[in-house]
């Protein structure tokens, strides 16, 4: 920053920090992707592949080891501060100060399989807000992010450029993103609720990744996401980027974990009205707890 530059605030900062990590995790996937599982997904039998939540609820190695990345670049550069993350875990409580919830690798099955369609998600919570978030598109080589205040911003390698949601105000033409739980019982009542909403937009699209999906949102590229039982690493950075954009945003509370089942919700503005009267027609934004 030259002396000429303004300064920046602390969201500003905290950005710059999100972007330069999540940016190195992501070239850290991206060579360990063939590495690990050759050019197409080897998953059956891969000594790579543990299991969490349930069977169909993946680990991989490549997880372990960004995560771990990620937690010394952040305590290189931020040592006081407090992380979250998917494998690692961390403390449930909200502190007061600055906590990074992170996700090494948001879209695992598609990473396994060799779906382009696999982010790496570092966001800066302040007393559980987030403030600042960067989300890598791993295959594509985009950054999206965001600072409190300052707007949503991507990067596909010839600079930053502004997000903005979709102008859409009929729902009748809304492409609607969404995401099903590992939980079975969970997953037959998204079903019904996706096929009561089917008739009432556009289309739905399943991408397999919340963290890209809330870009999506703010980009344009999608005008709606919404799934129920997502984690604070799914949200955190993604939720702001939507929000900076311009979309409505309703997450979780900070401290919540995916069996809370609470929903997590950004609809550009011009159909939410129109979005949420749908889902509380549907009984959509009520949580959906696991057993």
């Amino acid at each position: 920053m030259s002396e000429d530059s303004p300064e920046l605030s602390e969201p500003e900062l905290l950005e710059a920090v999100a972007i330069e990590v999540a940016r190195s995790a992501a070239d850290h996937v991206r060579r360990r992707r063939p590495e690990l599982f050759g050019v197409v997904g080897t998953t059956v039998g891969n000594d790579a592949v543990a299991t969490k939540s349930t069977p169909t609820d993946p680990v991989t190695l490549a997880d372990t080891e960004t995560e771990k990345l990620i937690r010394a670049e952040l305590h290189a550069r931020r040592p006081d501060d407090e992380v979250l993350g998917e494998e690692a875990g961390g403390t449930i409580d909200v502190p007061t100060g600055v906590r990074w919830v992170v996700d090494p690798i948001d879209g695992t099955v598609n990473f396994m399989y060799g779906i382009p369609a696999y982010a790496v998600s570092v966001a800066a919570q302040i007393d559980g807000r987030s403030v600042a978030g960067a989300v890598v598109d791993v295959a594509r080589g985009v950054t999206y992010s965001a600072a409190l205040g300052h707007g949503a911003h991507v990067d596909a390698g010839d600079g930053r450029i502004p997000l903005s949601c979709n102008p859409i105000d009929d729902i009748g033409l809304a492409l609607v993103a969404t995401g099903f739980s590992y939980d079975a019982d969970r997953r037959a009542a998204q079903g019904t609720i996706i096929a009561d909403m089917l008739p009432r937009i556009r289309d739905v699209r399943r991408v397999g990744a919340a963290a890209l999906d809330l870009c999506m949102v703010a980009s344009g590229a999608v005008d709606a996401h919404f799934e129920h039982g997502l984690s604070p690493w799914d949200w955190a950075a993604g939720g702001l980027i939507a929000a900076e954009a311009g979309a409505l945003v309703d997450t979780p509370p900070p401290d919540s974990r995916s069996t809370d089942g609470h929903p997590t919700i950004a609809v550009a503005p011009g159909i939410a009205d129109d979005f949420l009267g749908m889902l509380d027609d549907l009984g959509a934004r009520t949580a959906l707890p696991t057993r």
